[in-house]
């Protein structure tokens, strides 16, 4: 049986962090200071990233553990994502422009702590959230994210949160399947555009 992103399991530690990073430049700065934490850092790789290209300087630098990365500037939905989905959303984003709906994409990048102050700051700005993950919608990171923004910016908030993730089931070895099961692009779009309906 194959098994999804087991992401959520690690952030239930108390006392781990988890990252989780989406591109060549984080994964070697989040890594450099993952090495350097006095405190135990679960460091998890999409296996499917690792053709990815991207620019990564050969002088040293690092990203900090726990600060989320705003991949996308928007003003009218607020997606969060980490490692592959953030591609994913990131091509929603492009798409849903044509639209005229600007989208604002959050690269989690650490899952464990949260960086709850740029989620925030995000959804006060759009008013909607989207939570898109790899992992079971049940019990996973979009829950997680979405908790802690009803508990702290429910006023903001001009619709219902969506969560966006992998149905609760084993992955299937059939291809087609799979991707009845996974998240993508045009899943994205599509709760983006049923958001945007909700608020209307």
């Amino acid at each position: 049986m194959q098994i999804r992103e087991l992401e959520s399991w690690f952030m239930n530690v108390p006392g781990l962090k988890v990252v989780m990073p989406s591109t060549p430049y984080d994964a070697k700065g989040l890594l450099k200071s993952a090495i350097r934490e006095d405190n135990p850092v679960m460091f998890i790789e999409h296996k499917l990233l690792y053709n990815s290209k991207g620019e990564v300087p050969n002088s040293e630098y690092t990203i900090p553990i726990g600060k989320a990365d705003v991949k996308k500037e928007g003003s009218d939905v607020t997606i969060t994502a980490h490692s592959k989905m953030v591609l994913h959303a990131l091509e929603a984003a492009c798409s849903l422009e044509k639209e005229g709906i600007s989208v604002e994409v959050i690269d989690l990048r650490t899952l464990s702590p949260l960086d709850m102050d740029a989620i925030l700051e995000s959804v006060r700005k759009t008013g909607h959230l989207l939570t898109v993950e790899e992992g079971n919608k049940s019990v996973g990171v979009g829950a997680e994210v979405a908790s802690r923004v009803v508990e702290e910016a429910f006023d903001y908030l001009d619709a219902p949160i969506k969560r966006l993730a992998s149905k609760d089931v084993p992955i299937p070895f059939n291809k087609e399947l799979e991707k009845a099961v996974i998240p993508n692009t045009g899943k994205i779009v599509n709760e983006v555009r049923k958001l945007k309906r909700i608020a209307r």
